[in-house]
């Protein structure tokens, strides 16, 4: 059985369900998931829970991103980029210096409107849903605590502007095109978008669609990231077999040291040094709340790759 992580180089054109799809018969594993969805438009990192890691996926996109954008002024767009259909149009080019000095207002934590068309959802069914379905723009979402590391101006030919940031889990680089157009009285829409790191995951570790769809399963296999390699920024815990035996029944744990207890998640491993789960921690002092455990059987094995 494989379980860990496939990070994918998208193509500008399928959408991140299609790459869902492709891994799904390459691997013939349907428990698969994509971290963080990327827009038809964009391309770059697109990481694939594989297996249990699916378990994983709320914890895996809850990470920085990093992104280079390419943003058009004069045009503005239903949807915030160059796919939509245009609203309006507009003669008037920033300076380089206007749009530096611009981008200082979209750096730290801020709120920020996520696009009309967009995956969020409005009463259980995603925004673009609801256009398609009714024909109409859906109502204005509300605005989300967002945060920007990073934001640099790389270039600027007098339409077009190059941008690379690191922005936290939930942030529309569409509506920072968006907004920015409309802070400078231009108008602007997202012209190109590739993302170059989620996480840990970077292009470096990527395979490419074509990859994807012609290698045989155990190539495949082999680029997957293991479990193991997994949230290693998290402290890890390693548990003899009694105690993997109560962390697998949800029981909490004492810590080996009750004054030194993680503030958040803690990676749990098993004496055959597989991951375990995650765990929380527990409302008694010094213990660990198991709220992830894997199905490793301890009389079987599995493939991690």
């Amino acid at each position: 059985m494989t379980a860990g992580v496939l990070v994918v180089d998208k193509p500008q054109g399928p959408t991140s369900h299609d790459v869902v799809a492709v891994a799904r018969r390459a691997l013939g594993e349907r428990r698969i998931g994509h971290c963080g969805t990327l827009d038809p438009l964009a391309t770059g990192v697109l990481a694939l829970a594989i297996g249990q890691a699916t378990r994983l996926v709320q914890y895996l996109m809850a990470t920085d991103k990093t992104y280079q954008a390419t943003v058009r002024f004069g045009v503005v767009t239903t949807t915030y980029d160059t796919l939509g259909e245009v609203c309006s149009r507009s003669d008037v080019r920033p300076t380089r210096d206007a749009i530096a000095q611009a981008l200082d207002q979209f750096r730290g934590s801020q709120l920020q409107t996520p696009p009309v068309f967009s995956a969020k959802k409005i009463d259980g069914h995603r925004s673009y849903d609801l256009a398609r379905r009714t024909g109409q723009p859906p109502p204005a979402l509300a605005p989300v605590a967002v945060q920007v590391h990073a934001l640099t101006l790389d270039a600027f030919d007098g339409e077009c502007a190059v941008l690379t940031m690191t922005v936290s889990s939930g942030f529309y680089v569409r509506s920072l095109a968006h907004d920015l157009g409309q802070m400078l009285g231009t108008g602007a829409a997202l012209q190109q978008l590739r993302r170059t790191r989620v996480g840990s995951f970077s292009l470096d570790q990527a395979v490419t669609l074509d990859t994807l769809a012609t290698v045989d399963r155990h190539t495949v296999q082999a680029r997957v990231i293991p479990m193991t390699s997994l949230m290693t920024d998290r402290p890890a815990l390693h548990l003899d077999g009694p105690t993997a035996a109560r962390a697998r029944k949800g029981v909490d744990l004492p810590c080996p040291s009750p004054d030194s207890v993680p503030p958040s998640l803690t990676r749990l491993f098993d004496d055959e040094g597989r991951l375990l789960g995650l765990a929380v921690p527990a409302r008694q002092p010094g213990f660990l709340h198991p709220t992830v455990v894997f199905g490793w059987a301890p009389h079987r094995r599995f493939d991690y790759n």
